[in-house]
């Protein structure tokens, strides 16, 4: 097969989906591979590695859509790049079609056969290529939480770890699943008061055994988040519906409520935002206040340290992208984790959690691709 991997253009986006490591192993499975110059420049990878690897340097990303039959990718395609997609087509990458009827409407157009990162499972349930990114998105939500924190940047002026004779900084986290735990982590590292809200009983059990006490475990009810959030210095939107619109657990009303200078960070904001206030930001103007509060709701977070979170990406996209790769439409029709993956389908949606979302009907991956 022959695939491509065009340069990343959102704004702030340097990760790119294929690493040169990437590219010797689809070269080592017999598939040949282009590459947009530059494509790796945001990590550290000029067009020399990735010819060193085996993959052929074309002038633009025209060329990588127009000749490839299957397009590795980082971010949701934008309108420049959906209109280049085409029936027969496989489109690999993040798509978070769920809060997106723009781009929904474009991938359908195009008949592109498009498989979604955050909706491929695993043998546990978990979400293996949406796990890396969120590992990431949770430690630098505490990093940027705590820089937002500080008084020059619009915050609290609180520092989150104290000093001796100090109370530290009072740490939220609404989630705990992959986010929330390593928000807590990064947070709990940096010496914060954290608590951590969540509605499965389970899964506080596993983070109090985990963190031994040195966390707060909470069960998510209206009044435990009001009396948590109007506490806190920092406020992590950690919750993720897979594949479905994140819910605004947050409310307007509630923001009076809270410190003046305290800061929110949505990490759901690629699924719409669990705070009613948050509106996408970008990592060139990341913040911005609402009744006081101040809001970072950068849309790719992870972009921000690309060469860890490319690597991460990649280690956990290659098993399966190397799948399409060797078998194209037959591995979705053969792995049920990569039926889940599918999103889009020659102009039909596939996925349970987009179709309700947007009020698509919904075709069966099991149908559309007819598997017995």
């Amino acid at each position: 097969m022959l695939v491509g991997c065009p340069r990343e253009i959102k704004n702030h986006e340097y990760r790119v989906g294929l690493t040169p490591a990437s590219v010797r192993e689809y070269v080592a499975h017999g598939h040949q591979v282009i590459v947009e110059t530059g494509a790796g420049e945001g990590v550290g990878a000029g067009d020399d590695a990735y010819r060193a690897a085996g993959a052929t340097i074309v002038p633009d990303a025209a060329t990588v859509f127009a000749r490839a039959d299957m397009i590795v990718k980082v971010k949701e395609p934008q309108p420049s790049e959906w209109a280049q997609l085409r029936e027969g087509q496989l489109l690999y990458t993040y798509l978070h079609l769920a809060p997106d009827p723009a781009q929904t409407e474009g991938l359908l157009a195009s008949g592109v056969t498009a498989i979604a990162y955050e909706t491929v499972t695993d043998e546990r349930g978990g979400l293996p290529l949406l796990a890396p990114m969120s590992e990431v998105a949770g430690r630098l939500s505490i990093q940027a939480g705590a820089t937002a924190l500080q008084k020059a940047n619009g915050g609290l002026g609180v520092l989150l770890g104290g000093v001796p004779g100090v109370a530290p900084g009072k740490v939220v986290v609404i989630g705990g699943g992959v986010v929330g735990l390593h928000a807590a982590l990064m947070a709990t590292g940096l010496g914060a008061e954290v608590t951590i809200l969540d509605r499965s009983l389970p899964r506080l059990r596993t983070l109090d055994e985990l963190f031994r006490g040195r966390v707060k475990t909470l069960y998510s009810t209206t009044e435990a988040l009001e009396n948590e959030i109007f506490a806190a210095d920092l406020v992590i939107g950690a919750v993720l519906v897979p594949g479905a619109a994140a819910p605004k657990l947050v409310t307007r009303e509630m923001l009076p409520g809270m410190k003046a200078g305290a800061v929110m960070v949505d990490v759901a904001i690629d699924q719409g935002g669990c705070f009613e206030t948050s509106h996408a930001t970008t990592h060139s103007d990341p913040t911005f206040v609402v009744d006081g509060v101040v809001h970072y709701c950068v849309a790719n977070m992870p972009g921000a340290v690309p060469i860890t979170s490319a690597t991460a990406l990649n280690n956990a996209t290659l098993h399966y992208g190397l799948m399409l790769a060797d078998k194209g439409l037959a591995a979705i029709s053969e792995d049920r984790h990569l039926r889940n993956g599918l999103n889009v389908h020659r102009g039909r949606v596939t996925n349970a959690a987009v179709a309700a979302a947007l009020g698509y009907e919904l075709a069966a991956p099991e149908a559309v691709l007819k598997v017995a």
